[in-house]
């Protein structure tokens, strides 16, 4: 996989449990604060308006613009350290990169009289060697009841410990 995590240092295949540990917030450490698990998402986004090249040139985004309801109340669960599915929409759609949560919500600042709507902010971990497209998400039973496929028009949704893992998994195949 390749480390776009300038600060953390090369990560490579195999190792990506070993990165979560060191990596996640230091609340949220097993031991320290054992009530605090760590969480993860999946982000959808149209490759040609933002796409993982973008983020990662960026190396920080503000996760703006969600208007659904449902969308919004996930972005309000995300926690610091919390691990997140860059998919890219519509064109190829696929899983490519894995971000990381790096500020908890707050107000929208493209709708600031709007006090329902939020973002929160994350930063790119590492590309997946090979994207997991849609097709073999959708092919993969155990993959059966993600929210990607049940609820598709979702752009924010949970993910699974076990589903999260089986999508790296495929991205290292």
């Amino acid at each position: 996989m390749k480390n776009v995590d300038r600060a953390a240092g090369a990560v490579k295949t195999g190792e990506y449990l070993l990165y979560i540990i060191l990596h996640i917030s230091p609340h949220r450490r097993p031991g320290l604060h054992s009530s605090l698990s760590l969480n993860f998402w999946l982000v959808k986004s149209e490759p040609d308006k933002y796409g993982w090249h973008h983020f990662t040139e960026q190396a920080r985004a503000v996760w703006d613009g969600v208007r659904n309801y449902q969308a919004r109340n996930n972005l309000k669960a995300m926690q610091l350290g919390d691990q997140v599915l860059f998919y890219h929409s519509i064109t190829s759609p696929g899983v490519v990169g894995l971000a990381k949560v790096v500020r908890e919500a707050y107000q929208d600042p493209t709708a600031p009289d709007d006090p329902r709507w939020v973002v929160v902010e994350l930063e790119p971990v590492m590309a997946l060697e090979k994207p997991v497209s849609l097709a073999q998400i959708k092919a993969e039973p155990l993959l059966a009841n993600l929210s990607l496929i049940r609820q598709s028009r979702l752009s924010v949704m949970p993910v699974r410990p076990n589903e999260f893992e089986l999508i790296l998994a495929m991205g290292r195949e």
